[in-house]
């Protein structure tokens, strides 16, 4: 019952997801509107639907062959995020230089915060959800958290990231689409750990805990790469005007 009852809550989010979706595009009054309604359609079309359904289908075999993996679990938990984090950026950074396809030209319509995808995994986006990463490791060494917990409190550690970045807090109105984003990025390792691994059962208090313990676990470590990149290497937040 309880299986169904994710399923159902994950029906509904990816509905709401699309609804979202479909309110940027009838929404959407200029050239650069459209386009970035149609990034985001790409972005859900690529890794939410493409890649979610890919790592549901293969999270099986995956999880055979990152459990045969000599490495500490959760060295492999960091690694595994961060590379699917990246390959989500090849997503996002694409979208951002089809903009004259979306019709509008580069730079006036963006959904990363510049054209170079390096620039944006070591500078922007990547690096900075590692600190992210290496605390939720840090809490699945002490708690049983279920993937779907993971995928939901890491969804909203992402959503309140893009509240920050964007300083408006109607982003948290985009937590179904932002949960899938972000989510996706550690719903297989959460889902190719040990199951025996020392872990104290989860309440729901924990639970209901792991996104705001994430969240201010990570806080000091992005707060030390945000003065390094912005204040000492002087590095712009955006490339864009």
């Amino acid at each position: 019952m309880w299986v169904n009852a994710k399923r159902i809550a994950l029906g509904l989010m990816f509905a709401a997801a699309l609804l979202i979706l479909a309110v940027m595009h009838l929404g959407a009054q200029s050239a650069a509107e459209r386009a970035v309604a149609g990034m985001a359609s790409g972005l859900v079309l690529l890794w939410v639907i493409a890649g979610g359904g890919l790592m549901w289908r293969l999270r099986r075999q995956v999880r055979q062959r990152v459990l045969a993996m000599r490495l500490d679990w959760g060295v492999k938990v960091v690694i595994f995020a961060t590379l699917l984090a990246c390959l989500e950026e090849v997503v996002t950074v694409s979208m951002t230089n089809l903009a004259p396809w979306f019709g509008a030209p580069v730079g006036e319509a963006y959904i990363t915060a510049s054209t170079n995808y390096f620039d944006v995994i070591l500078l922007h986006s990547v690096v900075v959800l590692i600190p992210y990463f290496i605390a939720l490791a840090f809490l699945l060494a002490r708690y049983d958290l279920s993937p779907f917990t993971v995928f939901i409190a890491f969804g909203a550690v992402g959503t309140l990231s893009e509240v920050i970045f964007a300083g408006s807090g109607a982003m948290l109105l985009a937590f179904p689409f932002w949960c899938f984003v972000y989510g996706l990025m550690v719903y297989l390792p959460a889902y190719s750990l040990p199951r025996r691994r020392g872990a104290r059962p989860a309440s729901w208090l924990v639970q209901l805990l792991c996104a705001p313990a994430t969240f201010l676990l990570a806080l000091p470590m992005i707060t030390l790469i945000a003065v390094f990149i912005e204040g000492v290497l002087g590095h712009p937040r955006i490339h864009f005007p």
